[in-house]
């Protein structure tokens, strides 16, 4: 090897993000911003992010609370990454390339990639945790289906 190819490997051209070097921390739930709500193409949900590589030190992962009012929904939409739901308070109906599935407080759903879902929350809403193996919520695209 070459003293100018040991030197271009001692060398790190690719500066260090924040989130190549993650350390551990706690996100409080109360202390993240509500988001959404207000974009008609998603529905009427709302959601805190709790771990996600853009807003937080973290990689490999995004984790966040949806948040439904009474009948609230996320309208039918797809996206590359798998996701998972995991129901905290209330119930609602999952559609799952249309399946209908119940989520209830404990209940775990698996949304393989790029699957077409949507949730509507029953008569006392619903509130859920999702997550996403992937660095940051703003890196996942939803391709929303026919209009609403």
């Amino acid at each position: 090897m070459s003293q100018l190819d040991t030197f271009a490997l001692e060398q790190n051209p690719v500066p260090v993000a924040a989130n190549d070097n993650p350390i551990g921390f706690v996100a409080a739930l109360d202390d993240q911003p509500i988001e959404g709500g207000f974009d008609p193409v998603f529905g009427d949900v709302t959601w805190q992010t709790l771990i996600s590589g853009d807003k937080t030190q973290s990689n490999g992962l995004v984790l966040g609370v949806a948040t439904f009012a009474a009948g609230g929904v996320l309208h039918l939409h797809r996206h590359t990454p798998p996701e998972f739901y995991f129901g905290l308070t209330g119930s609602g109906t999952v559609m799952l390339d249309g399946q209908a599935v119940e989520i209830v407080p404990g209940s775990a759903i698996f949304i393989p990639a790029n699957a077409e879902h949507g949730v509507t929350a029953g008569p006392t809403g619903l509130t859920m945790a999702y997550g996403f193996g992937e660095d940051a919520f703003s890196q996942i695209e939803y391709r929303f289906s026919a209009a609403q």
